[in-house]
Formats: C-alpha cells, structure tokens, sequence
C-alpha cells in the first residue's frame, strides 16, 4: 500500500492534537471510483475509516441504489485528519495533505474522482464552485501527468439536513457509476420520494 497509507504526519500542530489517528483511504487499490470528502469527523477519528458516521451511511444507501457497495469504491479525504470541532480545514491544512492526496489519485488511477462538498470540489478544481448549482458537473483536472474526469456533488449530509438535496445527490452516484461503467445492469432499488 505504499503511497496509500500515512503512518505518520506533524505538518498540521493543531490537527495532531485535535486527531486520535490519521485517517487513511479505504476501498480497492484500484477502484473505478474515487470519492474525495472533506476531512475526518468524530466517528472516522474514533474508527480510523472515512465516512462511517451518518453522511457514511447516506452514501453507502445511495451506492447500494445503484447496485455498488462500499467494498466496491475507494472514499478518502483532502486532510487525513479531525479537524477541532469539525471546523472546516484551512488552507494550509489543505495544502500540507495536497501530497498525499494527489499520490493517491495517482495510484488508485480512477476512472472518476467524485468530490463530495464544496471544500473538496474548491480543493481539487482550484477555483470556488456552487456545488448545489454545479451537482452533477464534470471537469477535466491534471493529477501529475494525467488528466482524471472529477464529477462535482453536494456531500452527503446536505441531504440529512436539507431534504431536497437528496434526489440530487443520488441522481449525481447513480451517474457516477454510469460514467465509470462500475454498474453491472442492475440499477438497484430506487428510494426517492421515500421521505
């Protein structure tokens, strides 16, 4: 897993005290799918795996949508560590993880990056986005020596707090696993208007 995995990091002094571990990439190695979310939360910090706390759980309903697990994608974040408070990351936070980050990309060699939010969207795109406008866009970006296709969606837990987000943040998974080809012909069962 060489590149994959950050054993050790001290770049960021307030990320070192706020973390209880570095919270590393999981999913295949070569996954057709790369989801890129913000930073760890609480429940990532605890378990030492991204995305497992509610917006995990919204994410792992939308990708069972559309006939995907978990298992079948690579999730990661920008910053490999918690935040205090869940504050967003700063920028230089964001710029001492870039590394790690880009060398995963380059590893895993998606077919497409999806970035959940508008912290990841701005991160990976260098530019600010209106994700909730631009959902469902996709942008050509170099990663190194390859340009990787990167599809802009709102992060999961806008749909738990704004119940309209919801279709357009599975209408967003259910087009990424079209565009990677990761769909095998079953578009699993469909919860919208389920609330």
């Amino acid at each position: 897993m060489d590149g994959l995995c950050v054993e050790a990091c001290t770049r960021c002094s307030a990320l070192v005290d706020s973390r209880s571990r570095i919270v590393n990439g999981s999913g295949p190695e070569d996954a057709d799918i790369l989801f890129v979310g913000e930073a760890p939360g609480q429940r990532e910090d605890e378990q030492g795996e991204p995305f497992v706390g509610r917006s995990g759980s919204v994410l792992d309903d939308a990708l069972r949508d559309v006939g995907l697990a978990r298992a079948d994608v690579r999730i990661t974040n920008c910053v490999r560590c918690r935040p205090p408070e869940n504050r967003d990351p700063s920028k230089a936070e964001l710029a001492n993880c870039r590394a790690y980050l880009d060398t995963e990309i380059k590893r895993v060699d998606p077919d497409l990056v999806v970035t959940l939010g508008k912290v990841p969207t701005e991160h990976l795109l260098d530019r600010s986005a209106s994700v909730t406008k631009e959902a469902g866009e996709i942008e050509e970006v170099r990663f190194g020596d390859r340009p990787y296709r990167v599809l802009i969606s709102v992060h999961p837990a806008a749909t738990l707090y704004d119940r309209s987000q919801k279709e357009t943040f599975e209408s967003v998974i259910a087009r990424a696993a079209d565009i990677a080809g990761a769909r095998d012909g079953e578009t699993g069962q469909s919860n919208l208007g389920e609330f």
